[in-house]
């Protein structure tokens, strides 16, 4: 293991010990019909969890490009993304699985980071070469809080 893996406090042993993937492994998954109809983890994601992970500048970081009115409290929230309002009606759950995972499929020049992919990656520094940036478990999280974004 290359960089130490926490989830919501959660050490990395136990999270090893409770079956939770770790940064560096990639599932496998199938795009279907632009989307991941499948769970990357095999179970649904946690929508709190998956704030925790958006708002960690060190795992999602996604405030620093994408406006969430429900999370006003944090500060320095980006504009270069599209605010994420709305994005459960937007785009099903299979969509976002997959704009999370690798949002290169669905949208071609976006400077969005693949967060569960480790090939076909461009500027990865040596030390994270092979190396996912958010667990399977993670990607299920951020897409259960993402879906909670209703217009």
């Amino acid at each position: 293991m290359k960089r130490k893996a926490t989830m919501a406090g959660v050490g990395l042993a136990a999270m090893m010990l409770a079956g939770v993937s770790v940064a560096g492994e990639q599932a496998s998954y199938k795009v279907v019909d632009g989307g991941i109809p499948a769970s990357l983890s095999g179970k649904a994601g946690d929508a709190q969890a998956g704030k925790l992970v958006m708002i960690d500048r060190k795992l999602g970081n996604c405030l620093a490009c994408h406006v969430v009115s429900e999370l006003k409290d944090q500060p320095f929230q980006g504009e270069v993304g599209p605010p994420l309002d709305g994005a459960g009606d937007r785009w099903t759950e299979a969509q976002l699985r997959l704009i999370v995972a690798s949002s290169k499929e669905i949208f071609p020049g976006t400077i969005m980071p693949a967060f569960h992919q480790t090939g076909g990656l461009n500027r990865v520094a040596d030390k994270f070469e092979g190396e996912t940036i958010l667990t399977a478990t993670q990607v299920e999280d951020v897409v259960a809080f993402l879906k909670t974004l209703e217009e």
